[in-house]
């Protein structure tokens, strides 16, 4: 690829208004229920209101620079973002340890994600842990979100309802508005209407963001850094770029493999888990919806855009966010993980080959055990994994024979 590429033909003739709407969709999807969720996680540590900053600067920044400069190169609508589901995952463990060891389990997490580009293992990694077992976990973990989603519509009952509303028409209808933004800011009008808001603690002076200091330890790599590289690659990286041949390019799978695994790891200096392919956003972008093929690129780059400058004044913005209710919160979180957790749901109990040990590793992860400082999405994986290859095995060949012998 020659660097003309980054410079003609003019990338601004290229935009039109399929595109810049693909990317502006894409790039609030990959804000609204994302961010709410850092603050959950964030809170759930009990991190300080720099390192939420930090935290939200770092991955909103990085995976809007990620998602400017590599479709520019590539001219392709390789949407740049960070992992919800990663989040959803860090959830649950930034309570085991400091945001300095967390912060040095991203940085090996990125580096797995660039060595596994470097050296073409992508393919060979996500068939060796079933991807039914990661969905498993997957769903396991977010189900507690789609419980307190539940309870929280029951206690916003006006925003709830008129929110559910949103989404419910939206997906019938198939509008041009996703379900999950239509959703959003029908809640968010109810609310203002229906519900005074607290002013918060504002920010007062310029952010300056600063490098952090990592922590590293064996503990921190196998319960955060290795399942979280695990969870990018399969629901992130694996999707988006289904999402791109799915629309007849073809996106170089190692290159960007490697360079989310780079840009993940800037990102974690600076107190961020990832900054990486974003799953469903390139999907919004590389849709036809988004216009002709050859321009859909600059989707991508408007919602890299529009990431760099919500990163950018984050400071000012957390505030306002944290003065929202809780409850409305906990909504956002719910509506952004409902398809990811159906369709987790779906691919983990897709194979009946796969029964028990998708069952377990449901219920493991979902339990949110430890076990020698190990944590739950780990030993789910673990013992997902074992079940489904020497276990359930003889079921699986079994099957197999049988269809062959129907043949």
């Amino acid at each position: 690829m020659k660097l003309q590429n980054l410079v003609t033909p003019f990338p601004l003739k290229d935009l039109n208004q399929k595109n810049i709407s693909a990317g502006l969709v894409s790039g609030i999807f990959i804000i609204a229920g994302p961010t709410a969720l850092i603050l959950e996680a964030s809170a759930s540590g009990g991190f300080t209101m720099a390192q939420t900053i930090m935290w939200i600067f770092s991955v909103y920044v990085f995976g809007g620079l990620f998602g400017i400069f590599v479709p520019l190169y590539y001219r392709m609508p390789i949407v740049g973002g960070h992992s919800i589901t990663g989040v959803a995952f860090l959830a649950t463990v930034t309570t085991q340890f400091t945001f300095h060891e967390l912060l040095g389990s991203y940085i090996m997490s990125g580096l797995l994600m660039l060595v596994i580009g470097v050296l073409g293992f992508f393919s060979k990694l996500i068939k060796f842990v079933p991807k039914e077992i990661i969905s498993a976990m997957l769903a396991g973990m977010i189900t507690k979100y789609m419980v307190n989603f539940i309870i929280s519509i029951n206690q916003l009952i006006a925003v709830g309802i008129a929110a559910l509303l949103a989404f419910l028409i939206t997906t019938r209808w198939r509008t041009k508005v996703p379900p999950i933004i239509a959703a959003i800011l029908t809640g968010f009008i109810v609310l203002l209407l229906f519900y005074p808001l607290s002013s918060g603690e504002w920010s007062s002076g310029l952010f300056i963001p600063q490098i952090q200091q990592p922590e590293f330890n064996m503990l921190s790599f196998l319960s955060v850094a290795v399942p979280l590289a695990l969870v990018i690659l399969s629901n992130d990286a694996a999707v988006g770029l289904s999402g791109l041949e799915q629309n007849q390019y073809r996106p170089p799978v190692n290159r960007l493999i490697s360079l989310s695994g780079i840009f993940s790891c800037i990102a974690s200096f600076f107190g961020g888990q990832s900054a990486n392919v974003a799953g469903m956003a390139t999907v919004i972008c590389a849709d036809k919806e988004a216009g002709p093929k050859e321009k859909r690129y600059m989707g991508a780059v408007v919602s890299g855009v529009l990431l760099l400058v919500f990163g950018v004044f984050a400071w000012k913005l957390i505030p306002f966010i944290q003065a929202l209710p809780q409850e409305f919160i906990s909504m956002i979180v719910g509506f952004s993980l409902l398809g990811v957790f159906g369709n987790n749901l779906h691919i983990g109990f897709s194979k009946p080959t796969m029964k028990i040990s998708a069952s377990f590793a449901f219920m493991i992860a979902l339990s949110n055990i430890t076990i020698l400082n190990i944590s739950a999405p780990v030993w789910s994986l673990l013992i997902g994994t074992i079940l489904a290859r020497y276990v359930e095995i003889d079921t699986m060949t079994k099957i197999e024979e049988k269809v062959k012998d129907t043949a």
